[in-house]
């Protein structure tokens, strides 16, 4: 009789002393967004500030525009990030939008950090060559892998604004460590 509330005692022990699951990243507070290079030096960009707003998280941008340095492409200014062999710059989405998300939706966000690259060589904005990070909250903070997409798509205003242009169907897989920088994370 005395064995089964000693089995029920130590299953419970045990328990309690097991490590405890890793909480998930919480869209709180203000992180800081980094892109890292494919030969890991990591370049601080700025931060996002995450507020709860209901079901969902509101976010604003702030980007050190101190880290980049202008350039005028195709008749537009960029804010750019300059490498040895490849330019990265930022390109604001161009339409007013939510500016909220969720942990299960970053869509707004992942649109809010598109980019261009192109070679420093080459004249103008090359569009097509745009950058979408595909972001995914991990128990460290939100990692972002490139995916290539064409910045021509949002030469002009969606059909519908609550809806993201950029889904699956719109962006391709690239190997990382094709472009300069191969991840972007918010910490």
């Amino acid at each position: 009789m005395i064995r089964r509330p000693l089995a029920v005692l130590a299953s419970l022990i045990a328990t309690l002393a097991a490590p405890l699951p890793a909480l998930a990243w919480d869209l709180s507070g203000t992180r800081q967004i980094v892109l890292h290079t494919r030969e890991g030096q990591a370049i601080p960009l700025g931060t996002v500030k995450f507020t709860p707003a209901g079901q969902e998280t509101a976010f604003e941008l702030h980007l050190d525009h101190a880290r980049f340095k202008d350039y005028f492409l195709s008749m537009k200014e960029f804010k750019c990030l300059e490498g040895n062999n490849e330019l990265q710059c930022h390109v604001p989405y161009p339409y007013p939008h939510a500016g909220k998300v969720s942990t299960g939706d970053l869509r707004w966000l992942e649109h809010a950090l598109l980019f261009l690259y192109k070679s420093p060589k080459d004249f103008g904005a090359k569009l097509w060559n745009g950058l979408y990070y595909r972001m995914q909250i991990t128990d460290k903070g939100i990692v972002g892998t490139p995916q290539a997409v064409d910045l021509n798509a949002i030469g002009a205003p969606p059909a519908d604004p609550s809806i993201p242009p950029y889904g699956p169907g719109e962006r391709t897989d690239i190997v990382p460590e094709t472009r300069w920088f191969s991840k972007l994370t918010i910490e």
